[in-house]
């Protein structure tokens, strides 16, 4: 197959590209730093030629909910309007278990992007994933003077099994609001995954455990990131992954 990866370029996006040209796929990243503007569209139309499905892992780095809603609205729109004219067969997004119950303002902006990928010209997938355990090592990436470590209640996935699973459905036929992926542990805390990273790097800034405030904090803390139903599940523990290779080249 010929895939486009929309985001090819970012932390997940990477591994995307690697597993699907492992599988045997000929890949074409469509980012900014491959001569693709996702949000105007600039050079869209001739790298989609010949494209049979394309993997949309975009993300911004703010959480502001207008702001992220109007960056995935447009890139979404863009691509599946480009994808339609191209003759693109299956447009598959990554998301996010939970969006739809907890209301933080980002989750808000991935659910919205789910609606505007299903109700789009191309035929789709929407796979939401639980938090990974590489999002560890995201908090300790800070160099700030403590470590915050968020109170939240997951079920962690290693990112390589998500990416695999990702791999999968772009070589299936469009199922729309596919089944949650999800981790083998359920009911994991995030702020325990970062401090048991923390000490296994030796890290020995002192640890803030934190919570959001009102009810998107309790919505997070309670279970509102669990997946509901049973679905595909990965086969690493947090404690495997963190004994792994993995853990010590992430962050």
């Amino acid at each position: 197959m010929r895939v486009g990866v929309a985001g090819g370029t970012g932390w997940t996006g990477r591994r995307v590209v690697d597993a699907l040209r492992a599988a045997g796929d000929e890949v074409v990243v469509l980012a900014r730093g491959a001569g693709v503007d996702l949000v105007s569209g600039k050079g869209l139309a001739g790298a989609l030629a010949d494209v049979d499905a394309v993997v949309d892992v975009t993300n911004t780095p703010t959480r502001r909910r207008r702001t992220a809603t109007t960056f995935f609205e447009t890139v979404t729109t863009t691509l599946q309007r480009a994808e339609q004219a191209a003759g693109v067969h299956h447009h598959v997004v990554l998301s996010i278990v939970g969006c739809d119950r907890v209301g933080l303002g980002y989750y808000r902006a991935k659910r919205h992007q789910e609606e505007t990928v299903l109700a789009g010209p191309v035929p789709a997938t929407v796979l939401r994933a639980t938090q990974f355990h590489e999002f560890a090592a995201q908090m300790l990436a800070s160099r700030g003077p403590v470590v915050v470590a968020p109170r939240m209640l997951c079920q962690p996935i290693a990112l390589a099994e998500v990416v695999e699973h990702l791999v999968d459905v772009v070589h299936g036929e469009p199922q729309g609001l596919a089944l949650e992926l999800a981790g083998p542990e359920p009911g994991v805390r995030m702020d325990d995954m970062v401090v048991a990273l923390a000490r296994q790097r030796g890290d020995r800034r002192p640890r803030l455990r934190a919570g959001l405030p009102g009810e998107v904090g309790r919505q997070m803390a309670g279970g509102g990131l669990l997946p509901t139903a049973d679905g595909p599940r990965g086969r690493t523990t947090f404690d495997d992954w963190l004994a792994s290779p993995d853990a010590a080249r992430t962050g």
